[in-house]
């Protein structure tokens, strides 16, 4: 027997998230600054930097978009993050992905000081997170349990079924799901029988970008299905990796794309300014 669906709206949660974020921001005497470092002009990006700055212009935030030239070195953005991370104005960092190929991303990400790490993904703040201490989260794993604290879900011994073995999501939540008592499978492109796996899951999450890689005969009656993916179909209509209209029949709560996952990314962005803010002055 299934139950009556539930489409999970993104676009609400995040409204919830930021009105409360900003009573919270409006006691401040000094308001909390995000810096959004962007190297090179990707289109993608250029409309997330728009988002993140919407966000910061919301909550009262002092916001700093610098734009660089593709050709800069890796050294002088290590130099430039080095000024930022010593300037006391500055509680959040950001750099924008993806960068040019010659420079190493993973390096750029760590020189930012962990406690001004706004996205969560230095190798200090991926070790807090292993260890279950108090750190900056990844925005999206972080957002996807919110999303479910919302719609009161509770994780603890729930069969949880992660594709996508990614730093940027599929890992960390695997981290977030089993620090919350679940039981946490990751599947990615050498897993066998994936759908023998995501059949037995209470949660499936799905984080590749790859349009309908997931159909309606791979979940099981009444999962709950969080679609992270971002595609685009043959009529260039945003899409994510699940076969949306076949699975929500099937699923007891399922996110839609877009305005599901995404739009909590950047409201968690936000959560991770403040928290960053109240590190650097408690």
């Amino acid at each position: 027997m299934i139950n009556n669906m539930s489409i999970m709206d993104g676009r609400k949660i995040k409204e919830n998230i930021l009105n409360n974020l900003k009573i919270e921001i409006d006691k401040l005497k000094l308001k909390p600054s995000l810096t959004v470092i962007q190297v090179g002009n990707d289109e993608a990006s250029n409309i997330y930097v728009k988002q993140k700055k919407n966000m910061a212009s919301f909550l009262g935030y002092s916001f700093n978009h610098i734009s660089l030239e593709e050709n800069i070195t890796e050294e002088e953005l290590l130099d430039l993050i080095d000024k930022l991370n010593k300037d006391k104005t500055i509680n959040g960092i950001l750099v924008q992905m993806p960068l040019p190929k010659h420079i190493d991303a993973a390096r750029i990400q760590n020189k930012i000081n962990e406690y001004k790490d706004v996205d969560g993904l230095t190798d200090i703040n991926s070790g807090r997170l292993f260890h279950n201490k108090e750190c900056l989260l990844p925005c999206t794993p972080y957002g996807i349990m919110e999303l479910l604290d919302y719609y009161n879900i509770n994780v603890e011994g729930k069969s949880v079924t992660i594709i996508g073995k990614s730093n940027l999501v599929g890992k960390p939540l695997s981290m977030l799901m089993l620090n919350k008592g679940a039981t946490v499978t990751i599947c990615h492109s050498k897993t066998k029988n994936i759908s023998e796996l995501t059949k037995n899951a209470d949660i499936l999450v799905v984080a590749v970008g790859k349009r309908n890689l997931v159909n309606a005969n791979m979940v099981k009656d009444n999962a709950i299905v969080i679609d992270v993916g971002i595609n685009r179909d043959e009529n260039n209509h945003m899409c994510g990796d699940v076969d949306f209209e076949n699975v929500k029949n099937k699923a007891s709560y399922i996110t839609p794309v877009p305005y599901g996952v995404g739009q909590l990314t950047v409201a968690m962005l936000g959560v991770n300014v403040y928290k960053a803010y109240m590190m650097q002055n408690n």
